[in-house]
Order: structure tokens, then C-alpha cells, then sequence
């Protein structure tokens, strides 16, 4: 992973237009080829990025740049739709880089790693036909929880949680954007299975083409029988 802290002004263009002012920020870039830029607030929300897979070209600033903006460097971040991220860097505060390894991914509590093997093990939860490829599909930036077939044959990503919000989701889409660039995968789809989930992850889930589950704990356990019920 790369750190820069600089002064710099950034420029999106794509679905729509964006653009930040020049200031100091910090840029990450990520071994999975991501960047994002952040401002000093705002938790971890950056203030724009581009996932992966994308292509980063870094150039020194040419003299005009450099006379008339004041730039040292030039970057140009690039996505398989087109959509383009301009960093121009005026003055370097901070740059290092750091070898983080592969990440062995969230250690899940006892009911959320539970409910990934009985899902492992009843993949008809999910739909008639279901069958499980694998458990802890690795990708480069950690394991799906979930790798399934549908009963049309098409790959599906699910990620387990045992609270279901927003963050989960967004860790899904990173997910899917990697697999489905994977021409020996895609098309993925995926879905979120969760305990409970909350509205705002479902309206995210929607917008982003996933299928949002209610999965039952007790009841995959074996410890709720539908037919032992009074009501």
C-alpha cells in the first residue's frame, strides 16, 4: 500500500462530473490497484476513489503545468467503463509504501462464523437447485464468505453477517467488482444474508443489483420446526 499526503486537486469525470479544490490530502493506493482520497474527517469515507480494476499512469507535471498550476505530478486513474480521476499533486508532504500481505479477512463471532457453515451446508436456503463451490472464496482483498451455483448454473457471492448494514454491503460490491472481472467467474451475482438487516442496507443492496436474505439461525439449526408451532 502507497501513502501520499499532499496538496493536491482532484478531478472526476464519468456518470457525473466531481471536483476538489486544492488542498491537503491523503491518497491511498492499494496493492488491488484501488485509490481513494481522504480528507482529515469524515471516518472512513473517502472523498472520491475508484475501485478496481482500474489503471493508474503517473507522469511528472510538464513545464506549462509546472509554471502556470505549480504541479510536481500528474495522475490519471482510468476504468474499464471509461470514467477518469485526474490527481494533480502541487507539493509532496508525505510518500511511503508499505508490503501488508494478504489480509486473513474479519474473524467473525461465534454466531456469524455458525451461520456461515449451516448456510455452507443448506445452500437451499437460498434458492431451489442451490449448490456450494466453495467456503472462503479468496480474492485480493480477502475471502467472500460464500461462493454458490443457482440453479441456472450462474456463480453467486454471498456474505454472512449476523447484523446486516450498510458497511456489508459495501464489502460485497468490492467483492463482485473483482470477481466478475474474472472472465472464468462472471457473471457473479450476489447476495447478503444477515440475521436482520437493517432499511439502509436494503435500499443500498437494491441500488447496487444484490439480493438482500433474512436467514433464520434457530430454524437452520434445527431448533424452530414450522410444524411445532402453536401461532
Amino acid at each position: 500500500m502507497r501513502l501520499m499526503i499532499a496538496r493536491c486537486q482532484v478531478d472526476y469525470a464519468g456518470r457525473l462530473s466531481a471536483h476538489l479544490p486544492m488542498a491537503p490530502r491523503l491518497i491511498l493506493l492499494k496493492a488491488d490497484g484501488s485509490i481513494s482520497i481522504h480528507a482529515d474527517d469524515r471516518a472512513y469515507k473517502p472523498l472520491n476513489w475508484m475501485n478496481p480494476p482500474c489503471t493508474v499512469v503517473m507522469r511528472q507535471a510538464d513545464p506549462g503545468e509546472a509554471d502556470e498550476a505549480g504541479l510536481e505530478q500528474v495522475w490519471t486513474v482510468a476504468n474499464k467503463d471509461g470514467d477518469t480521476l485526474l490527481i494533480s499533486v502541487a507539493e509532496v508532504l508525505h510518500d511511503s509504501s508499505h508490503e501488508l500481505g494478504v489480509d486473513p479477512g474479519l474473524v467473525k463471532d461465534g454466531v456469524e462464523a455458525h451461520l456461515q457453515v449451516l448456510l455452507a451446508e443448506n445452500p437451499g436456503t437460498f434458492g431451489e437447485g442451490w449448490t456450494l463451490v466453495r467456503r472462503e472464496y479468496m480474492t485480493a482483498i480477502g475471502p467472500v464468505d460464500l461462493l454458490l451455483r443457482d440453479a441456472a448454473g450462474g456463480h453467486v457471492a454471498v456474505e454472512v453477517k449476523r447484523r446486516g448494514e450498510i458497511d456489508g454491503v459495501e464489502q460485497l460490491t468490492r467483492y463482485l467488482e473483482l470477481m466478475n472481472a474474472d472472465p472464468l467467474l462472471r457473471p457473479v451475482s450476489g447476495v447478503f444474508a444477515a440475521q436482520q438487516i437493517k432499511p439502509q442496507a436494503r435500499v443500498l443492496a437494491a441500488s447496487r443489483g444484490i439480493t438482500c436474505v433474512t436467514v433464520d439461525y434457530d430454524a437452520l439449526r434445527g431448533l424452530d420446526n414450522a410444524e411445532d408451532r402453536l401461532f
